[in-house]
């Protein structure tokens, strides 16, 4: 714990992965900040999106918005609603990777799974 003004905040933390998946480097960025976390996954540093979610005692889903980019694109949307719904966390996402695959979609994901089983630490 910091404090600034009599403020009492968490440290942000910072974690990063790389991963080949189908013959394309993917890089992964994981800012976990004080109640959730900001997740960027893409091949080259473009922020081309940005989607939100977080849990509502309104209903079982979490709730969801794009914040930047182009509304038909939902996998920024999907993503964050996903990882909001598995860590009970605010979820900030941007994925700057073309979606020219499903598979290659879900390959990703898993690989997000997979880190945030090994290191919860840093979600």
């Amino acid at each position: 714990m910091n404090s600034e003004n009599g403020a009492e905040f968490d440290a942000i933390s910072v974690h990063n992965f790389t991963e080949k998946i189908l013959e394309q480097v993917v890089h992964f960025h994981v800012m976990k900040f004080s109640g959730g976390f900001f997740l960027w996954v893409g091949s080259a540093p473009v922020l081309s999106n940005l989607a939100v979610s977080m849990s509502s005692k309104y209903d079982s889903m979490p709730l969801s918005t794009l914040v930047l980019g182009d509304p038909s694109n939902t996998a920024p949307n999907s993503l964050a609603q996903r990882l909001a719904k598995k860590t009970k966390k605010q979820v900030f996402v941007s994925y700057s990777i073309p979606v020219t695959d499903s598979n290659h979609s879900l390959l990703v994901e898993n690989r997000i799974k997979k880190e945030l089983e090994l290191h919860p630490e840093h979600f």
